[in-house]
């Protein structure tokens, strides 16, 4: 039976959504790790009955807790959804090939520390551009410079805010996020 540690910091709807797509098709696993103990993902996990392990920020980089928990679980796939922290070398170097990440535009332009959410799609619209959409990508050692496994894109309209672009972009993520999970599990 196939396990998704799924690594989420704040509203959990990418958690949710890849929850419910993969409990409703096959026996999957999953668990929810948050460094975040007042995030809306640890709500929306307890909800689908998905256990969760909240972690501090010394769990990650100092201890080797969360290491040691991932060893024991022994995830198949490791997916970050709206996970803001930088994975440790050492957690890459046990689950190679196993660490996946999605960012809201097309990498590799907006991409990198601090490039997340709201600021990401201003960035987008301040830059003029006339198109955004999703970038999947492997995790590495940096920021959004994993080796990019899918993109999907959509239009950037004049009139567009953060906001009406982030809905957009989520339709994207929340579409195409579990189909490339399930392509990867498949490997």
């Amino acid at each position: 039976m196939p396990l998704i540690a799924i690594f989420a910091s704040g509203t959990g709807t990418n958690a949710e959504n890849i929850i419910k797509t993969f409990s409703s098709q096959q026996n999957f696993q999953f668990i929810v790790f948050c460094n975040n103990p007042t995030a809306e993902v640890l709500q929306r996990a307890e909800k689908l009955g998905v256990p969760s392990i909240i972690f501090t920020r010394r769990d990650l980089y100092e201890n080797g807790t969360v290491l040691q928990q991932l060893l024991a679980y022994k995830p198949d796939l490791i997916a970050l959804a709206g996970f803001l922290w930088l994975i440790p070398a050492e957690i890459i170097q046990h689950f190679p090939d196993k660490i996946i990440n999605i960012h809201p535009a097309l990498l590799p332009k907006f991409g990198g520390k601090g490039m997340y959410g709201e600021r990401v799609h201003r960035a987008v619209i301040e830059a003029n551009a006339t198109v955004s959409g999703i970038t999947i990508h492997y995790v590495n050692e940096n920021y959004d410079e994993g080796q990019i496994i899918f993109q999907a894109s959509c239009p950037v309209y004049s009139w567009d805010t953060p906001h009406t672009l982030a809905e957009r972009v989520h339709k994207l993520e929340y579409e195409h996020y579990p189909k490339i999970i399930a392509q990867l599990l498949k490997k």
